[in-house]
């Protein structure tokens, strides 16, 4: 179905090349992962196979590349539609239309498709993927989960032979990521399509590939099974590295195959005590919700919240997609129609915060990061940082080349990918040391390496700080939570439906649960470095 030869990519002033010499073959029915830290060119492996690289973005191209016979040389993605469905990292850079029903025929109508056919496949794309509650809802009022689940229903309607996917978990909870994979999962088996996937969040998706792509940060590619690829891997899902920790014969794919290896450790690590809970924080409170009711339309988005945040926590808020929680996290920094309640800073409204007042007491990243870059590259996005934020220079650049194996400093940020222009954004806010830090889905495109070290610069920020900062997460990273979360408030329907310690919150819902949490449940460990330092110490 799809034939490299030869391919090598190097993009114009780049500093090294993309894909060098790639040789494989991909079979019909085929579902292929494709993974690789952030920046080592997973999103332009994707784009090389329906045409947008070189015809769109330019660069070196050598080799060949056919999809069903068909050579993306001579033909440009335009052309490939028929057979190529594509859904890139930020959907919404994709939509034509306002209204999602609108954008889901509108491919439809461009191919010239009965409209009696046409209206029966925009149903069933509908049903397949939840969005009939939606189908009259604009494009523009819908979380990013939603948006990224109607840029794949636009790619399915079409019937594609070929579905190309970069990051397509990436905005979603955990139940609609599983809903959508265990989809694309019987499309692959049921009717033959062929799934190239670019993912991240390994943990939801290993048990559905057939094969692994493991992209190298020289452009060296390694392809094969999942159980080969993983083995050696520095990137890898918690199942991995906790049967690696174990010392286990063979590594694990599915929680269910682990629980069945780690019988008499379970065992063991249930009578063993559980890490002690950090006693209660009394330091002053840092952000506080009062009654806080968000309106958008006649729709609600917040009902009465109330909650607080004293300084030094790391508090997570968690929830389906659409539960409220970006309008919560804008609330925090003004950006929110609050129509009742009262939301304080350090005792003061952020709406009459502005300028470097405001930066002083919140930093916040929002879903879409590059709406906080100007520079022209990233250094200079880094220096004009160190000079907004009165910080030394070179500050914002060490905190970026901290977070990213591949900086790319020579790059314009539109030309990053999304994980390193987060990772861009990030730095910006982290340099300027505001007292709250606000983070909306911190870990989307970012690879376990460069999460790794996101998780011990926050935790820095709020033991070491002298004026323990506070940070607050929006995210659907259950791993990310329990690795640096003291706090979980799980949001419903614009409401909260649980406000407690992190292990509480997390274990009492298997879906929200951490790989390790399953592995070893009915024990409430929440992490691979807990078990291990438990078995030590029991060792001792």
């Amino acid at each position: 179905m799809i034939t490299f030869k030869n391919v090598s990519l190097i993009y114009p002033n780049a500093q090294r090349t993309i894909l060098e010499a790639l040789n494989f073959e991909v079979f019909e029915g085929e579902l292929v992962l494709v993974i690789g830290h952030t920046g080592a060119g997973k999103s332009s492996l994707i784009k090389l196979i329906n045409g947008l690289v070189p015809h769109h973005t330019g660069g070196i191209l050598t080799g060949e590349i056919t999809v069903a016979g068909r050579s993306t040389r001579e033909l440009k993605p335009g052309q490939l539609s028929d057979v190529i469905g594509i859904v890139g990292q930020n959907p919404i850079n994709g939509f034509v239309t306002d209204i999602v029903e609108e954008e889901i025929a509108f491919g439809l109508e461009t191919m010239g498709i009965a409209p009696e056919i046409m209206r029966k496949r925009v149903e069933e794309v509908l049903d397949l993927l939840s969005l009939a509650p939606l189908r009259n809802r604009e494009i523009a009022t819908l979380s990013g989960g939603e948006q990224q689940r109607v840029a794949i229903g636009a790619a399915l309607v079409l019937n594609p032979k070929v579905l190309l996917l970069d990051e397509p978990t990436s905005a979603l909870d955990p139940i609609a990521a599983e809903e959508v994979l265990s989809i694309l999962h019987r499309l692959v088996h049921d009717l033959g399509l062929t799934v190239i996937l670019a993912e991240h969040r390994l943990e939801r998706v290993i048990q559905f590939a057939d094969r692994i792509m493991r992209i190298g940060d020289d452009g060296e590619v390694a392809i094969g099974k999942p159980g080969e690829i993983l083995e050696d891997s520095p990137i890898a899902p918690p199942i991995v590295n906790l049967a690696k920790a174990l010392d286990l014969s063979e590594i694990s794919l599915s929680v269910r195959e682990l629980r069945r290896r780690t019988e008499s450790i379970r065992e063991l690590l249930q009578d063993l005590p559980l890490p002690t809970k950090i006693a209660e924080s009394k330091s002053k409170i840092l952000l506080s919700l009062n009654n806080v009711s968000v309106k958008y339309d006649a729709k609600y988005a917040l009902s009465n919240i109330s909650f607080e945040i004293k300084r030094g926590e790391v508090v997570a808020l968690m929830g389906r997609n659409g539960a409220g929680k970006s309008s919560l996290l804008r609330s925090a920094v003004g950006q929110s129609p609050i129509i009742s309640g009262t939301v304080l800073i350090n005792g003061i409204d952020p709406v009459k915060l502005t300028g470097k007042n405001l930066i002083r007491h919140v930093g916040y990243v929002p879903q879409e990061p590059g709406d906080l870059l100007y520079g022209q590259s990233v250094k200079a996005e880094c220096e004009l940082a160190d000079n907004d934020n009165g910080v030394p220079v070179g500050t914002t650049q060490t905190i970026y080349e901290n977070l990213m194996a591949i900086p790319n400093l020579n790059a314009h940020p539109r030309d990053l990918s999304e994980g390193q222009r987060l990772g861009l954004a990030l730095s910006v806010i982290l340099s300027a040391n505001p007292d709250l830090i606000i983070l909306d889905e911190p870990t989307r495109g970012l690879d376990y390496v460069a999460k790794n070290k996101l998780i011990k610069i926050l935790q820095k920020l709020v033991v070491d700080s002298n004026q323990q900062r506070s940070v607050v997460i929006a995210t659907h990273d259950v791993e990310l939570v329990a690795e640096v979360a003291e706090r979980v408030i799980f949001l419903a329907e614009g409401e909260i439906v649980a406000n407690g310690p992190t292990r509480e919150v997390l274990t009492s819902s298997p879906a929200f649960a951490p790989q390790v949490t399953k592995v070893l449940a009915p024990a409430a460990w929440l992490t691979v470095s807990e078990v291990v330092a438990a078995l030590d110490r029991n060792a001792i």
